[in-house]
């Protein structure tokens, strides 16, 4: 008799226990042996608990109600007997206490359960009380049939206690086996390739190879001080003697941090044996810019530039098998993306997104702007796992920011044991020059009363141009752009924001840039949200932020006068009145509070500064009672609450398609995941479900609203009525 782990569909045949048991066992063994070289702890018993789990991951399956779907005879969308709870009941009745294999076996679809609340349960605890009767009673049966399939039973010759941290060693043995069920479950129907590409990270090249690309960089550029310290910049980075495992580079905006801490980590990897590297920039950013960059500079001959820098804009992970092939996963040797993506990975219970996790250990990753990659309420946690991941599974870290808050230093955020030294990669010589450079660059300014869309506008075209005015909503972007180009012309405002596509981003950058650089094109403003406050080389005559936070504003000027030449170059904070139109960010109340107290009290703004705002801001409104929580929930390995309440963007957003011939494509199945980033964006759900917009498949919608390459998908919901506007203005003006 055939046994089916996955039913026939769309003309494939249903793929057999036997063949998706030793796909899942091959791969997991795989990726256990991968990640486990970097454990520092619990290597041997990670393998043991991915061997045990993946063997018995889908033993329920064999029940014969089960096989009736599996088979194709009985027509389901689900199974009529949860077929987790046999894998998870087969260990927790093994005599070697093998409860982490259980709850591993029982995870693999759902995620973890709240491990706490289970162990009360007693001998009910990770099963599923509705059919653990009937489960018990089968339970000899289906072991029988699995041993004569699978003939080589999986060793049991260790006993599962953890010696490193629990909640992230079962994330980890989670994630391999996960992926590995994904994976072969992928391949069987067509939609995953049936060899994976690996490129190793061969640092030692690759680095020469960026040494040549910033040489000769640096021989075509001009002869000036600013060129001089970045090459100064650059060759301290590459050659910093650092042994401990997280470090900071305290450089400033337009230093040329991008390469050089790039030289760094692959010096540092060469040194340390590390597989990947990472580059986590701020969760609003334009990322395109950096991974241009890398992969100019980092691609070895022959190698195809996109699998080597992989490009991660947002999170594109997906739960059912139907677009389980779309995930973007972490398989590149390098790799840019995003707080969001990045961190809430680390945070994750969805398994779709988990898949990924056992790719990080024996990374170095680069934490870039780290003042802006997390709220300050989620950085206990974070510091954390960045402390885990380097101890337990040799990760290397670089935090660094051109207004770099030393938030490990503030006790509230690292706990009270002793500070951890995190040391300097630039030395103090170099840093002085830097700062000094800095300081004459820019000068600060405010105009602390709010303002409507209407004076907003005409106050900041005052200025001289080009401009910059950067606004902390996406919905204040939109309407400032579109009000500026009906009142004064397409022509005077570019608008740059997450309600673009990658693809619509990044022609409008090439867009400014042209224009920046055209000495004639001078009276207008590119209006955009805090996206352009790191990882894009622009450089503004006049500069505009909302009121935010200290290190929002300091890196917002480094668009200003980026090169030093303009020695009356201004940054102007500014507040906002909502009017109906004009929106304000709820979640930067706080740090904006602070930085005007600062205005007001004549307080420099400064880089020197930023600590001491976080400091400021905690003891003024002390750490989200929640985020508090997050500790506690970690260390009781309450999975589903930490995913809950670790949201580096707070708001549950869905991925929207805006084209309508890439979305019939998607329904046919013929899209992968770097093509469906390009050309689409996050949105909140409810306001997806608000406005009715269609539903593709699993995580997807189809935004047919009205989208442009002005305003992206605001053209479709700001919907702003101007009458009423003018009307005002005329009013005004009698």
């Amino acid at each position: 008799m055939n046994y089916f782990a996955h039913s026939p569909r769309d003309g494939i045949e249903a793929q057999t226990y036997t063949d998706h048991i030793r796909g899942v066992s091959s791969l997991a063994k795989r990726y256990a042996m991968e990640s486990g070289r970097y454990a520092k702890r619990d290597r041997a018993l990670l393998q043991r608990v991915i061997e045990k789990a993946a063997e018995y991951h889908d033993l329920g399956k064999l029940d014969s109600e089960n096989q009736k779907v599996l088979s194709g005879k009985v027509p389901a969308k689900v199974l009529p007997v949860n077929h987790v709870d046999a894998g998870a009941a087969f260990w927790l009745n093994d005599q070697r206490s093998s409860v982490l294999s259980a709850v591993v076996a029982q995870a693999h679809h759902m995620g973890f359960p709240d491990i706490s609340a289970e162990l009360i349960r007693e001998d009910r605890a990770f099963r599923d009380a509705q059919i653990a009767d009937h489960v018990d009673q089968e339970l000899t049966e289906l072991e029988k049939i699995h041993n004569s399939l699978i003939s080589q039973r999986c060793c049991t010759d260790i006993e599962e206690n953890v010696d490193g941290d629990r909640s992230v060693f079962l994330r980890m043995a989670l994630s391999c086996i996960v992926d590995a069920d994904h994976t072969d479950t992928a391949r069987h129907y067509g939609k995953y390739p049936q060899t994976d590409v690996h490129i190793p990270l061969n640092a030692e090249k690759r680095l020469a190879r960026l040494d040549e690309c910033v040489k000769e960089l640096r021989h075509k550029g001009s002869d000036t001080e600013r060129n001089a310290l970045r090459s100064e910049m650059y060759q301290a980075c590459r050659n910093a003697d650092i042994q401990s495992a997280i470090s900071s580079c305290d450089s400033p905006v337009g230093s040329g941090k991008t390469t050089a801490v790039m030289a760094h980590l692959l010096a540092q990897a060469q040194k340390r044996g590390l597989r990947r590297i990472f580059v986590v920039l701020p969760f609003t950013n334009i990322i395109q810019q950096s991974v241009e960059t890398y992969r100019k500079m980092l691609t070895l001959p022959g190698e195809n530039p996109e699998e080597v820098v992989a490009e991660l804009h947002h999170r594109a992970d997906f739960e059912s098998e139907d677009v389980r092939y779309l995930t973007s996963l972490w398989r590149a040797p390098i790799i840019v993306t995003t707080a969001v993506a990045f961190f809430e990975t680390l945070a994750s219970n969805f398994t779709g997104t988990l898949r990924r996790l056992h790719e990080l250990p024996g990374s170095a990753i680069f934490v870039d702007e780290s003042h802006a990659a997390l709220p300050v309420n989620l950085l206990p946690i974070a510091w954390k796992w960045m402390k885990i991941m380097s101890s337990e599974w040799s990760c290397y870290w670089v935090l660094a920011s051109g207004s770099i808050s030393r938030f490990w230093t503030i006790r509230e955020i690292a706990g009270e044991s002793d500070p951890l030294d995190v040391p300097e990669i630039v030395d103090a010589t170099v840093r002085s020059k830097l700062s000094s450079y800095e300081s004459s660059r820019i000068t600060y300014r405010c105009n602390l009363a709010p303002q409507s869309t209407q004076e907003l506008a005409k106050w900041t075209a005052s200025f001289p141009g080009p401009r910059l005015v950067i606004l902390n909503t996406v919905q204040s972007a939109a309407v400032l752009a579109d009000y500026i180009a009906q009142k004064y012309g397409r022509g005077k405002v570019e608008h740059l924001s997450t309600s673009l596509t990658p693809l619509d981003r990044a022609s409008t950058l090439d867009r400014v840039k042209v224009r920046l650089d055209d000495s004639s094109d001078l009276d207008w403003t590119l209006v955009a949200t805090s996206c352009v406050e790191a990882g894009v080389d622009l450089s503004f005559k006049t500069g505009f932020h909302e009121l935010c936070s200290l290190s929002s504003l300091l890196q917002a000027a480094g668009r200003v006068n980026r090169e030093g030449g303009n020695n009356k170059a201004e940054m102007w904070t500014f507040c906002i009145a909502e009017d109906g139109l004009l929106k304000l960010n709820p979640a930067l109340k706080h740090a904006g509070i602070v930085l005007k107290e600062y205005w007001e009290q004549n307080i420099p703004i400064s880089p020197e500064q930023t600590t001491q705002s976080i400091k400021d801001e905690i003891a003024l409104y002390g750490l989200n009672r929640v985020h508090r929580k997050l500790m506690e929930h970690e260390d009781l390995q309450n999975f589903p609450q930490v995913e809950r309440d670790f949201k580096v963007i707070n708001s549950d957003t869905r991925l929207a398609v805006v084209d309508t011939s890439v979305a019939k494509r998607l329904r046919a199945g013929i899209f992968n995941w770097r093509e469906l980033q390009k050309v689409s964006v996050q949105i909140a759900k409810y306001k997806l479900d608000e406005l009715r917009i269609p539903y593709i498949m699993d995580e997807i919608y189809h935004w047919n609203l009205e989208y442009d390459n002005f305003l992206g998908y605001m053209a479709g919901i700001v919907t702003v009525s101007y009458t009423h506007l003018r009307a005002h203005e005329t009013r005004h003006d009698l």
